[in-house]
């Protein structure tokens, strides 16, 4: 496995200090958040993130993105872009550019369930990646669509409902198991053996469910919060040893959105720890 981190979750460095980071630290890659964003200071996750590059005048950036991502020794496992798949003329432009940079992939976002009826929702998605998937196609390239709670497609079920069909090397799934813990949650082995070849991508964070206040009826209200790898509900230990078994071999991607821990010191751990335990269950599978 090769290991890298979203971007989405380095707000506090800018790009150069991001591979520089990252490189010192031993990834392997760097997964580049893409979107228009708001301001903020200080900066977030969501917005003011420094190391975010626009979708406005993307392919301006994409030298410097090229440039500093291979000076620093490290590969773009993929371009982790907010277009959402109806967004054609959009879609077009990060397929060309993941193409120009030689990674290879870029994810696309799906309706959320508050968009509309679920069928039309899927029956117009299906004809959106059918699009997607010509273009991804043409470019040499694999467009994403990730397992996303509160989205049409929170599953690997869903997903194959979705994809059935079409070319996986155009188009593929992005597995996330701290999303999956939220909603949508299948035993991950059946899930990987259920995409197939769709699975191209797998994402990892954690996740929380805590009691944070109470309902109309006095029971307890639940929220599902972001918490450090080590510490959240998803066993990821488990999730590796399923991917080995499935063989799966490809990028895992960190993106921890907890904040308990320092970031240079968080994503150090974070290598640590995925490396600990993808070498723990590959003896045990030996």
């Amino acid at each position: 496995m090769r290991f890298a981190v979203f971007s989405a979750s380095t707000p506090d460095w800018t790009p150069e200090e991001t591979v520089a980071q990252l490189a010192a630290q031993g990834w392997d890659g760097v997964e580049w958040r893409v979107t228009d964003q708001d301001e903020a200071d200080p900066p977030g996750f969501w917005a003011g993130n420094r190391a975010t590059f626009p979708l406005s005048g993307l392919e301006g950036d994409l030298p410097r993105i090229a440039a500093i991502t291979r000076a620093a020794g490290l590969e773009i496992s993929g371009l982790g872009t907010y277009v959402p798949v109806r967004d054609r003329a959009n879609a077009e432009r990060v397929l060309a550019a993941v193409a120009a940079l030689g990674a290879g992939r870029a994810r696309v976002i799906l309706p959320g369930l508050d968009s509309g009826d679920y069928r039309e929702l899927m029956d117009q998605t299906r004809r959106d990646l059918t699009w997607i998937a010509d273009r991804a196609a043409a470019h040499g390239v694999t467009a994403l669509v990730e397992l996303h709670h509160r989205t049409i497609v929170a599953s690997a079920s869903a997903a194959m409902r979705l994809l059935d069909g079409l070319a996986p090397q155009q188009v593929g799934v992005i597995h996330d198991i701290g999303n999956l813990t939220i909603e949508g949650f299948e035993d991950p082995l059946a899930a990987f053996e259920m995409l197939g070849p769709y699975l191209a991508h797998v994402h990892v964070k954690n996740v929380a469910w805590l009691v944070t206040g109470t309902r109309a009826d006095g029971g307890p209200r639940w929220s599902a919060e972001w918490a450090p790898l080590r510490e959240g509900q998803a066993d990821i230990e488990a999730y590796f040893a399923a991917l080995h078994q499935f063989g799966y071999d490809g990028w895992v991607t960190v993106e921890d959105f907890s904040t308990v821990v320092p970031l240079a010191e968080r994503t150090r751990d974070n290598l640590a720890y995925l490396r600990e335990l993808d070498q723990r269950v590959r003896v045990r599978g030996a």
